[in-house]
């Protein structure tokens, strides 16, 4: 299996890591979340606070969290959940709006999910409990094409959108090529195909809004190989280990 190191014991082989990058294997957050983490001091190492995510460890033995001793990392697990429209991908919300873990399913391992969708937002959002694994899928250089349905109100041309394909500036900033298609138009109204890789902050709202439409609908339908296919707003399944493999392999 690419880019995964065998473990024994709950211990990596290969010498030492950085704790930042243990713990995110073991599902405890992002790197960048652990090292804010470490920051707070909610990090201790043998009953010592820790003050640097450079600390070099073989193990999770003696690593708490919060107070709580860390389990080993356990095997890579990878869900897909139809994110319902009007939650939040995130933990917890200030202003009380409901999040993605008020509408899971009791019963599930600690996950974290891979990239976001705004709150407006819905479909496809893989949840993972291999934090390293959700930064290779989240990378940029992995190139990971993430497919969309958007019901959008004005004028569109093809040709206009097919112009996305050689990238677009909008307010300063810049969107890689987008491949993008007119599925369909009653009236005024369209729906539009998009699969682009990059999958900044509101993208395809953001990009179609410069192109003059009003979104009023946005559906991921695809991240990789994974579809929303039978899922209905609200369900979460687990993908096979086999197609986990699969998809790993592809990434680069």
């Amino acid at each position: 299996m690419p880019n995964k190191r065998p473990q024994k014991n709950g211990k990596p082989e290969g010498g030492p890591q950085r704790i930042a990058k243990l713990l995110a294997r073991a599902g405890i957050a992002s790197r960048r979340e652990i090292e804010r983490m470490i920051e707070e001091g909610r990090i201790s190492l043998n009953g010592e606070v820790l003050k640097t995510p450079a600390t070099l460890l073989s193990g999770l033995d003696g690593v708490t969290v919060d107070g709580r001793p860390v389990r080993a990392a356990q095997s890579t697990r990878l869900f897909r959940f139809y994110k319902p429209p009007l939650t939040l991908t995130a933990e917890r919300d200030p202003k009380g709006r409901p999040t993605i873990y008020d509408r899971l399913p009791k019963g599930l391992p600690r996950l974290m999910p891979v990239g976001r969708l705004d709150y407006m937002t819905e479909g496809l959002l893989l949840l993972t409990n291999d934090g390293e694994f959700k930064r290779r899928l989240e990378l940029p250089r992995t190139a990971v094409v993430r497919r969309y349905r958007a019901r959008a109100f004005g004028d569109i041309t093809q040709d206009q959108l097919e112009k996305l394909a050689e990238g677009i500036t909008v307010e300063g900033v810049h969107y890689g090529s987008i491949d993008a298609n007119l599925e369909r138009r009653t009236g005024r109204n369209c729906w539009i195909e998009m699969a682009l890789t990059e999958g900044k902050n509101r993208e395809v709202r953001r990009v179609l809004a410069h192109l003059g439409l009003k979104v009023s609908r946005l559906i991921r339908t695809a991240y990789g190989p994974l579809y929303l296919s039978d899922l209905a707003p609200g369900d979460v399944d687990e993908v096979r280990r086999g197609d986990i493999d699969q998809f790993r392999a592809t990434l680069k």
